[in-house]
């Protein structure tokens, strides 16, 4: 899994204060710019969280390339709705050509051998039946049908600051799929090196400072003893998504 953030809202952490304070100003935009501290900027984003006060946050987007994760990510990732996606197209790229089919193991299956044989012949044997459906004359976009949720695919997406807490919220959860709590915590990580004020309180809800379990799930091993129930008292972005 590669993931790489091609490009973002410039200066997002001041941007989003300033469309808070644009709120409660009547001065021109540049006078409100001119006049927004540091300090001020670290405190209108946590009252803004504090507040569910989400919407300032959508007046900035970061855009991402990823490459290396499996057809079984990609259809999670797109659950997310707010957002926009450009994915390889399974039509048009020619997996004829390719002497093996690029696709991801799960960590539970390499950790067996014998499972891991059972996955690569399934894998070989889906790449051979493609062939043999083009040969056949099948159109790629009917032969591509045999191939497994395993196959790699590759996308670029762009999603705003309160859709990526939303995300964050969601798929850095330990009762998250795998691959895709992985994905999250690498974009959470690129997202805090140029938005760390923003994304300083993102992540799974029961990491808060008045935590909840978004699950509701007490066997989880990290459930917050004195956990809020979702929306009474969170503190945070309770009721989003």
């Amino acid at each position: 899994m590669h993931i790489r953030l091609l490009k973002h809202t410039p200066e997002p952490d001041r941007l989003v204060a300033l469309a808070a304070r644009r709120c409660y100003s009547s001065l021109p935009a540049e006078r409100i710019d001119e006049k927004i501290g540091e300090k001020e900027v670290d405190r209108l984003l946590e009252m803004l969280r504090l507040r569910n006060h989400l919407s300032p946050f959508e007046h900035v987007s970061f855009t991402f390339s990823l490459d290396g994760v499996s057809r079984a990510l990609s259809h999670q990732l797109v659950r997310h709705r707010i957002a926009s996606y450009s994915q390889e197209s399974q039509r048009y790229v020619e997996y004829n050509k390719l002497e093996q089919l690029p696709y991801v193991v799960p960590p539970s299956i390499q950790a067996n051998p014998e499972a891991t044989g059972l996955f690569q012949s399934a894998t070989e044997h889906a790449l051979k039946a493609y062939r043999g459906l083009l040969a056949l004359g099948i159109p790629p976009e009917d032969a591509r049908y045999v191939f497994p949720n395993a196959v790699e695919t590759k996308l670029i997406f762009t999603l705003n600051a309160r859709s990526l807490f939303n995300f964050f919220e969601q798929r850095c959860c330990q009762k998250a799929q795998w691959e895709i709590r992985h994905l999250a915590f690498k974009m959470l990580d690129v997202c805090r090196e140029v938005a760390p004020r923003v994304f300083h309180t993102a992540g799974a809800p029961c990491g808060y400072e008045r935590p909840y379990c978004r699950e509701g799930d007490p066997a989880c091993p990290r459930f917050p003893k004195s956990a809020a129930p979702p929306g009474q008292g969170s503190g945070r972005v309770a009721g989003e998504g």
